[in-house]
């Protein structure tokens, strides 16, 4: 009877931790629409963003962010393993390259540095069929942004975004601003979870110009 109370009770354990730990996802793409509050922005600007997207790919230790947006893209490839990190910019027919060493990318983030996460458990809302608690970051400059991320997933690699490397789930939407600029909030429309091609977080080898 004893063994039996105590299996019933160790099963009933393992399911509960099941439930409550969310499932890290290792293999996915995420599409991002971009939009600005329209009231308070340039015309061009908002037309702009809402022909841009975000795209976010995972495999493994390696993350790569594409921005694609209608006069230049940019992509962001980083590994988790070496905390190395590679920034492509296309601008018309000149293309760019810098190389991010660990240090390097530290201090690319270094305003990150000392930010405080503030989880706002209370408050939630349903993406893409997740529910999404929202968090406020609150940076040493005093600067503040929200976002909104799915308790049930949470990506094998954060750090590409260091501003969310302490959020403990996948962020799906969120709103940054520069200093004097507009909000400009990025929500996802779309999460495929099949696998990457590895090929996908090569980094080129000829055809851009190095920047130090």
């Amino acid at each position: 009877m004893k063994t039996f109370l105590f299996v019933g009770l160790f099963s009933l354990l393992t399911i509960i931790q099941s439930v409550a730990q969310p499932r890290v996802v290792a293999d996915c793409t995420i599409t991002y629409a971009i939009s600005t509050d329209e009231s308070s922005a340039d015309k061009n600007v908002t037309e702009s963003l809402k022909a841009s997207t975000k795209t976010v790919y995972i495999r493994g230790n390696d993350s790569r962010t594409d921005l694609v947006s209608p006069s230049f893209t940019q992509s962001l490839l980083y590994n988790k393993t070496t905390g190395n990190a590679v920034i492509l910019r296309e601008f018309g027919n000149n293309k760019f390259m810098t190389k991010l060493d660990n240090a390097k990318w530290a201090a690319e983030n270094k305003r990150y540095d000392g930010m405080a996460v503030s989880l706002a458990a209370a408050e939630t809302k349903t993406i893409l069929g997740y529910e999404c608690k929202k968090a406020v970051i609150v940076l040493k400059d005093g600067s503040a942004f929200t976002l909104y991320y799915a308790t049930a997933i949470v990506p094998s690699v954060k750090e590409f975004e260091y501003q969310f490397k302490d959020v403990p789930g996948f962020v799906l939407e969120f709103e940054s601003q520069e200093a004097g600029s507009k909000k400009i909030k990025y929500t996802a429309t779309k999460i495929n979870l099949s696998p990457v091609q590895a090929s996908r977080f090569d980094v080129p080898t000829s055809g851009y110009r190095l920047l130090n």
